[in-house]
């Protein structure tokens, strides 16, 4: 049983010692620990720091792209050495590492695919009494999109087992929390909590500048995921308030044509009229969407097909090799890349550069 631990890192110099100290050396059922850290477009001396303190596995971006690219880039890392186990924690030292061997046991016990470490945010000292309250209404709004009971569901500390991952598609550009916890849900993985206690405060957020940003953006990830997988509840809902909002004034017009005083009201049909056309656009657009839902099953189907031959065993490499190029461990893997390469060039600024030497 072979267990990443992947570490997001943006300017993380002074805060990486703390989290690396506090790793766990051995967790019983895990025959191997390994720890990634996928450095987002560091300016300071985050990865000299890592590897100074014996970290071996690295995946740079050449610019910061973001929460959400990072985890799904050291994701890919992860499985392409053949981890059965993901544990995602971050570079500020937010999490207490020494509860990753806690984290991780319902997923070997096979009683969860993912596993939320529960902050307990009621009692975290330096959250306000309205981020207190907000971060309860957020988790409400995602266990409502997901169809989950979790308490804290925008928690970053997580394990992940290697199905769910070859499951789960990140598509959002700010941070996977809300969206891999709508989509796992949706896709009936099991999904678990562990209470834990977080470090003392030790920066800002880098994620948003303040509160209301992270809401707004939050609220557009948890929008799009639900209506990734639910467009029908969504246009239906919104049929039904056009047609009611087309109704009243229809009505009303038709009572006034009995009282022989409807001339006069003639907005009543405008206004009625309009909302009956929102109504049928919002009929039409419950179709388009259920046939995209469709197709975009069917594409997620073959992309976990795709996904299970490209981290079979015999194209995985193995972490323990990291003085070799991963070319020179698996040939036939650099010739099927170089290929995609060739076809589809890719920015070199948009690409994460994946290294595994110490």
């Amino acid at each position: 049983m072979r267990l990443f631990i992947q570490i997001p890192c943006l300017n993380e110099e002074s805060t990486l010692p703390l989290v690396l100290a506090s790793m766990p050396k051995r967790i019983q059922g895990i025959d191997e620990i390994h720890i990634v850290v996928v450095d987002d477009g560091s300016t300071d001396r985050t990865v000299e720091v890592a590897r100074e303190l014996g970290v071996q596995h690295f995946v740079f971006h050449t610019r910061n792209m973001g929460l959400a690219r990072s985890f799904r880039d050291g994701i890919d890392y992860a499985l392409q050495h053949g981890a059965d186990i993901v544990v995602n924690t971050d570079g500020d030292n937010q999490y207490p590492q020494e509860r990753i061997a806690d984290l991780v046991q319902p997923i070997l016990h096979g009683e969860a695919d993912i596993v939320i470490g529960d902050r307990q945010t009621k009692t975290i000292a330096h959250f306000s009494a309205f981020k207190k309250l907000m971060q309860g209404v957020g988790s409400g709004v995602v266990n409502f999109a997901a169809e989950t009971k979790l308490p804290d569901a925008a928690s970053g500390f997580r394990a992940y087992s290697r199905e769910s991952l070859i499951r789960l598609n990140i598509v959002t550009q700010f941070s996977y929390c809300m969206e891999t916890i709508i989509q796992a849900g949706n896709k009936r993985l099991r999904i678990a909590s562990v209470p834990v206690k977080t470090n003392p405060k030790t920066r800002e957020s880098r994620l948003f500048d303040n509160m209301f940003q992270h809401m707004g953006r939050s609220a557009q990830a948890i929008m799009r995921s639900y209506i990734m997988f639910k467009p029908h509840v969504v246009f239906l809902t919104l049929a039904l308030l056009f047609f009611v909002g087309a109704a009243i004034p229809f009505g009303r017009f038709l009572v006034l044509t009995w009282l022989g005083i409807a001339g006069d009201h003639i907005q009543s049909l405008i206004f009625g009229s309009a909302m009956l056309v929102g109504a049928l656009l919002s009929l039409a657009l419950t179709v388009i969407s259920d046939m995209l839902r469709t197709n975009r099953t069917l594409l997620e189907d073959s992309l976990e097909r795709l996904k299970q031959l490209q981290y079979a065993p015999e194209n995985r490499l193995d972490p323990n090799l990291v003085g070799l190029d991963d070319a020179a461990q698996h040939p036939s893997l650099s010739v099927s890349v170089d290929a995609v390469i060739a076809q589809h060039p890719i920015a070199e600024a948009d690409s994460p550069r994946v290294t595994a030497r110490a």
